[in-house]
């Protein structure tokens, strides 16, 4: 039975992405923990690398504990996973924090490098600073490499474009095909009007005919 529930909880840790408990908290931090600790690989953060090493053990640790609450909990540890958990939150907003301010900087500085390593690391926000991030970029294109969040945003505005421009060709197609009902109602209309004349003509000649021959024969009798 135990060897059951070690296999059970084994597959569910392999699995799952985050442990349940209190995840609206917890993910966010088990999310960025990777993201964080990549930060060591830009220049501005190498001297955060020992805090960023120790921060993601820490994260790991917490994350077990999470895990560990799925299958075996009482309110005492639950209480201390989410103090734990509060605890990193703080951590996580310091670096997501950092990243902001270094990102000022690098527009401020026109540190293409840098501006281009942080809008990639995922832990700005972009959406927010989407306008100014592509304003940047165009004004400094020979700098960037657009290859990631950049290289997105022109592959989202391109299929945009190309969406736009497909609209466009319908409508006008529509437009087109309108047109043409209209075109050929009209040559109907005409065709019909000039078929009515036709034949009003050909009746007004009858009677015409029929007018001269009538009177015709009237002049023959007085004579």
């Amino acid at each position: 039975m135990y060897k059951i529930i070690l296999f059970l909880f084994l597959t569910t840790l392999l699995l799952a992405k985050n442990p349940s408990p209190f995840a609206a908290l917890g993910d966010v931090i088990y999310n960025n923990a990777p993201k964080i600790e990549s930060l060591k690989k830009i220049d501005v953060f190498k001297s955060y690398s020992k805090e960023i090493e120790a921060y993601a053990l820490d994260v790991a640790k917490v994350k077990k504990e999470g895990f560990a609450l799925e299958y075996n909990t009482t309110p005492k540890r639950r209480k201390m996973y989410l103090q734990q958990l509060r605890r990193l939150a703080k951590m996580n907003d310091y670096y997501t924090h950092l990243v902001k301010l270094f990102y000022d900087n690098a527009l401020k500085l026109h540190n293409s490098k840098l501006f281009s390593q942080l809008i990639n690391t995922g832990l700005l926000d972009t959406d927010e600073h989407k306008k100014e991030i592509i304003d940047y970029y165009f004004a400094h294109q020979e700098e960037i490499n657009p290859k990631g969040l950049i290289q997105s945003y022109l592959d989202e505005d391109a299929k945009l474009r190309a969406k736009r421009e497909a609209q466009r060709k319908r409508y006008k197609s529509k437009q087109e095909r309108e047109l043409e009902r209209i075109k050929e109602i009209r040559e109907r209309d005409k065709r019909e009007k000039e078929r009515l004349e036709k034949r009003l003509n050909e009746e007004l000649k009858k009677r015409k005919r029929k007018i001269r021959e009538y009177q015709k024969k009237e002049l023959s009798k007085t004579i």
